[in-house]
């Protein structure tokens, strides 16, 4: 008869129990499937959901390649985390990078601690990228941002990624409406973060930061806590930790819920007139003088075809047509000046737009850098570098 091996308490190894009196051996005790915590089973359908409506479908003889851009907090860590579920069932291939800005005195220290815990979830490959984020006037989180995604883009190429996803959470997305609200911008501000930009995908967009953190507790990570997102320097920040929070406490609960459903209701409202728009640019430019196009300093819309336009069309009409030249995205400030000229009262320009592209009304007698007749247009015209 072989020899059983006792644990500690005097019980057989292999979890049966004898029964001395008779001599017979019990069968071992079934074993106990650790519950799945739902808000994991929530965040691995988020993610699922995610990639097939990105077209990324699973399986295949090579899998589809997904990055998980991950700074080694509690929102990224639960993602990449979720996703390694799908790594391990084979239906993608999930790595990982991690973006060190070199903002803070540890930051090597802590993307070498994030490589570590992404690699034990099984993410290959799993790479370290150092960025320097340079003075500018964009500001200082703008810029990180900047040189965040050229590093994921560069990444990107080299492996030839089909996905990125990002951790960014229904509270993110509540913080950027109101981040909106607070710069007066428009439909597009408001809409926040898309879901999907590019290779980009945010599945976490319908899930609570607290969720996050529930789902790192559950599996035992530490994660690192950016101690920027606490800094009342950054609007951010004063948005997450005051102005939310003064909010709940004197409206109720619910209010990041309702920023959010906001904001995907003005994403579908800003598409739809995007597309309007789009087309109706191109219908305008085709019905331009010859002589004006992409391709050249000048660009002429024909200002009664602008005039008929809904006002919510024609402002970004007027965008595209400053941004086909090279320019920036107008302010309204700047986008209400020019439709002022529509009204063939007052001045006829120009009206300087950032991105070194003016917009004027052409005087009758005058014809415009191409010798085209002008009178009747708005003139978009970029100043040469030379």
């Amino acid at each position: 008869m072989p020899e059983k091996h006792l644990t500690a308490d005097g019980s057989p190894e292999d979890g049966s129990a004898e029964n001395t009196a008779s001599g017979r051996t019990s069968r071992p005790a079934p074993r106990v499937r650790k519950r799945l915590l739902p808000t994991l089973g929530d965040a691995r359908n988020s993610i699922r959901d995610t990639l097939r409506d990105a077209g990324l479908a699973p399986g295949g003889e090579l899998p589809p390649l997904i990055l998980v851009a991950c700074s080694g907090g509690p929102d990224s860590l639960a993602l990449a985390l979720a996703a390694s579920f799908f790594a391990r069932r084979g239906d993608y291939r999930v790595g990982a990078v991690v973006v060190d800005h070199r903002l803070q005195p540890d930051s090597a220290a802590v993307a070498d601690s994030a490589r570590g815990k992404l690699e034990q979830m099984g993410l290959a490959p799993v790479l370290v990228r150092q960025v320097s984020v340079p003075e500018s006037g964009m500001g200082p989180e703008a810029a990180a941002r900047t040189v965040r995604y050229a590093a994921l883009d560069a990444v990107v190429e080299e492996l030839g990624a089909d996905a990125v996803l990002l951790g960014h959470t229904l509270d993110d997305q509540a913080e950027q409406v109101l981040l909106g609200l607070m710069r007066g911008s428009g439909t597009r501000s408001l809409a926040g973060m898309p879901a999907v930009r590019g290779k980009y995908l945010r599945p976490f967009l319908g899930l609570r930061r607290e969720q996050t953190l529930e789902i790192c507790r559950h599996a035992g990570l530490d994660p690192w806590h950016d101690p920027s997102n606490r800094d009342p320097a950054y609007a951010r920040s004063r948005v997450r930790t005051e102005v939310l929070p003064f909010l709940e406490d004197k409206l109720g609960p619910g209010i990041a819920e309702a920023l959010f459903r906001s904001s995907r209701i003005l994403s579908a409202d800003a598409d739809y007139l995007d597309t309007v728009a789009a087309q109706s640019f191109e219908e305008l430019r085709a019905a331009a003088p010859a002589g004006s196009g992409t391709d050249s300093e000048e660009l002429l819309l024909p200002e009664a075809q602008l005039r008929n336009l809904a006002p919510a069309v024609r402002q970004r009409v007027l965008a595209l047509a400053a941004l086909s030249l090279g320019g920036s995205q107008p302010s309204y400030e700047r986008l209400a000046a020019v439709q002022s000229l529509l009204r063939r009262t007052g001045s006829a320009g120009p009206v300087q737009l950032v991105g070194k592209v003016s917009v004027y009304r052409q005087p009758r007698a005058k014809s415009v850098h191409h010798g085209a007749s002008s009178y009747g247009n708005l003139v978009f015209r970029k100043k040469s570098s030379t």
